[in-house]
């Protein structure tokens, strides 16, 4: 039994028509109400994205997306999968795996950057729309020549997606609390550096001396990027 285009039981968009219920031809396709929901994640966050707002950006009534979207958390499954079809992949993958890997990661990176709120849907539950599988199917591909099981290879792809997501969660948390400052960053970072050059002065902390005196900063992000993801490859070897 469905009430207001929602099932009472579990389905999964993807295996819905476009439009629940009878009637004349969908009005509305699910790549215009991704966009426009993406569009406002872009412009405003994911809090402000909701049945109502979306609906007023394409155009029809709040209860008539629900016969398109039954949930919100179907809109977010057509979200992640909309981005999803951002990536850009070569004919073939280049036979070297980690090269490969380590590409669609900065791709990954990028793509986060540009939809900020796509770190906090980082999740298998909105995780297998059709973009998204045909950019596993590419990784998998990739991974040809990775001597390991399908399911190792598997979690490779899941190890990298979560080190993208936490690293570039930081660096978004950064900027945001940045702009929240009312001082400019070089002010907050010469204000730390001198609390910190003092508590290290102490004596006190010998080992944390040693690791500012080998590499004082700043901290080259791209670079820490790369060799942190590198790690992550190697692991799989």
């Amino acid at each position: 039994m469905a009430v207001g285009g929602r099932s009472a039981t579990p389905e999964v968009i993807w295996a819905r028509p476009e439009r629940a219920g009878r009637g004349p031809r969908p009005a509305y396709s699910r790549a215009d109400i991704a966009a426009a929901a993406v569009r406002i994640a872009d412009a405003e966050g994911l809090d402000a994205v909701s049945m109502r707002r979306v609906a007023a950006e394409i155009g029809c009534g709040t209860m008539s997306l629900y016969n398109y979207v039954p949930r919100k958390e179907d809109l977010y499954e057509l979200m992640v999968d909309a981005v999803g079809g951002e990536y850009e992949f070569p004919e073939r993958p280049s036979g070297d795996w980690r090269a490969d890997m380590r590409a669609l990661a900065h791709q990954t990176r990028a793509l986060m950057h540009r939809h900020p709120w796509l770190p906090g849907l980082m999740s298998p539950v909105y995780g297998f729309g059709p973009h998204v599988l045909r950019y596993l199917e590419y990784c998998l591909t990739c991974l040809d020549g990775l001597d390991a099981a399908q399911g190792t290879k598997l979690e490779l792809v899941a190890t990298v997606n979560g080190m993208v997501t936490t690293y570039v969660g930081n660096e978004l948390a950064t900027a945001e609390r940045a702009r929240s400052l009312p001082w400019s960053p070089e002010q907050e970072n010469a204000a730390r550096a001198a609390y910190l050059g003092r508590e290290i002065a102490t004596g006190k902390y010998p080992r944390v001396a040693r690791a500012f005196a080998e590499d004082p900063g700043p901290v080259d992000l791209d670079a820490a990027f790369d060799r942190m993801l590198g790690r992550v490859l190697d692991s799989f070897t």
